[in-house]
């Protein structure tokens, strides 16, 4: 199949679309991304990028269209801008790039802003192309959920966007089952929406790693480590108050690698609180990297605020954490806590819960490494069973095969 991906975000900034585009490429399909100037997490055009931006043209064999937008910055005004820019030049500027250009399937990436849908929908008609869209984010909800917007009018003028979105898609795939009926209230053909979650990237398949030179190696040191987005979503309040409740615990460290929109301030609260000796942070790191960062770890950390809508999630670093072989330690409510428990990979307590999650840091760091071997080995099974790579894009491919337009049923034209 030829399929034209839309996406705000694509490398070399790190999101699960990299992975999905390269291995659709890989079977066989004609794959072109239409995205944007690389400036996330940081805010900022990528410096290399504003240089040589020929040089990524071209991904693993996927043809790369790139597009201008206004940076993010680190205001919510600049975001919103962000968001609009890329709309408009996606839209105008992308269907001038694309001219002449036919697909069979247009596949939309929204971890967040639902806009993203707005250009592929313009597209659609201009190519008279079927849309695919992958929710990873719930709007409005996810909005009202970390304050961005508290105006119910403003929600319902988004809800009323995002029923426009759902409506003019084809296919609509949800990263939780709990999602599906989050769609539902803004979408009346339920029938159109399939269950399809995050995979892993294939990044624990080495059998010899060697340890992150940036984090100092400490014998009897209990290691549990964050990686990832630092957001108002990953609740890091939690996690200081946490680390703070377990100050006096020399034996036990918490690692913090990556990076975002709060890592200044996670930074001068580890300083207020006085947890140098607690808390290290490293920075973010291309994501073949983070094989070397989790060989130090004991014990990986997810955390989300407690909130109805991120009780519908599954963090895409569960899936992650799941293949890695480690055991889990969760801060989250819902759909992502029960998978962790489902699988035997760990401890959870419940999102908000700095005492909670104390506790059962202490509880994994008291468990021998027999015993967390066996955690992190039934994750990984789990992770097998439920995540694996193939067997989700297989998934995904038949629902590309299947999907009805126009009362003509699309086959494998690839």
């Amino acid at each position: 199949m030829k399929i034209l991906i839309v996406s705000q975000y694509f490398w070399p900034e790190n999101f699960r679309i990299n992975d999905l585009a390269t291995a659709l490429a890989g079977r066989g399909h004609e794959i072109t991304v239409l995205t944007g100037w690389p400036n996330y997490p940081e805010g900022k055009i990528y410096e290399d990028f504003d240089k040589h931006p020929k040089k990524y043209a071209d991904f693993n064999g996927v043809n790369v269209i790139r597009v201008p937008l206004a940076p993010r910055g680190q205001s919510a005004l600049r975001l919103v801008v962000n968001y609009i820019s890329f709309v408009f030049s996606a839209s105008l500027l992308g269907s001038l790039k694309l001219i002449g250009k036919k697909y069979d399937l247009i596949f939309v990436y929204e971890p967040s802003p639902i806009t993203v849908g707005l250009p592929a929908i313009f597209l659609k008609f201009i190519k008279k192309t079927p849309i695919a869209f992958w929710v990873l984010d719930l709007w409005p909800e996810s909005l009202s959920a970390v304050g961005v917007v508290k105006s119910k009018r403003a929600l319902n003028a988004v809800g009323m966007l995002v029923r426009f979105i759902y409506k003019n898609c084809d296919l609509i795939l949800a990263q939780s089952k709990s999602f599906i009926g989050g769609i539902e209230k803004y979408c009346n053909e339920s029938d159109k929406i399939k269950y399809f979650p995050n995979w892993s990237e294939d990044l624990f398949n080495k059998e010899l790693v060697v340890m992150a030179p940036e984090v100092e190696k400490k014998k009897d040191v209990f290691n549990i480590l964050f990686s990832g987005n630092i957001g108002d979503a990953q609740d890091f309040p939690t996690i200081l108050s946490a680390a703070e409740c377990l100050r006096d615990r020399n034996d036990i460290r918490w690692i913090i690698v990556g990076d975002g929109r709060m890592a200044g301030w996670v930074r001068e609260q580890i300083e207020k609180r006085n947890l140098q000796n607690n808390v290290v942070m490293t920075g973010r790191f291309p994501l073949e990297r983070m094989p070397s960062f989790f060989a130090h770890a004991d014990a990986l950390l997810v955390s989300l605020k407690a909130n109805d809508i991120f009780a519908m999630t599954i963090p895409g670093k569960v899936q992650t954490y799941l293949s890695s072989g480690l055991p889990i330690v969760g801060a989250l409510d819902g759909e992502g806590a029960e998978v962790v428990r489902e699988a035997g990979a760990g401890f959870t307590c419940n999102a908000g819960d700095a005492e909670g999650l104390s506790i059962a840091v202490a509880k994994m760091a008291a468990l021998s490494a027999e015993k967390r071997n066996v955690m992190g080995a039934a994750g990984k099974t789990y992770y097998l069973a439920q995540f694996e790579k193939k067997l989700l894009i297989d998934k995904l491919e038949s629902y590309f095969y299947s999907m009805d337009f126009n009362n003509n049923i699309v086959k494998n034209n690839a």
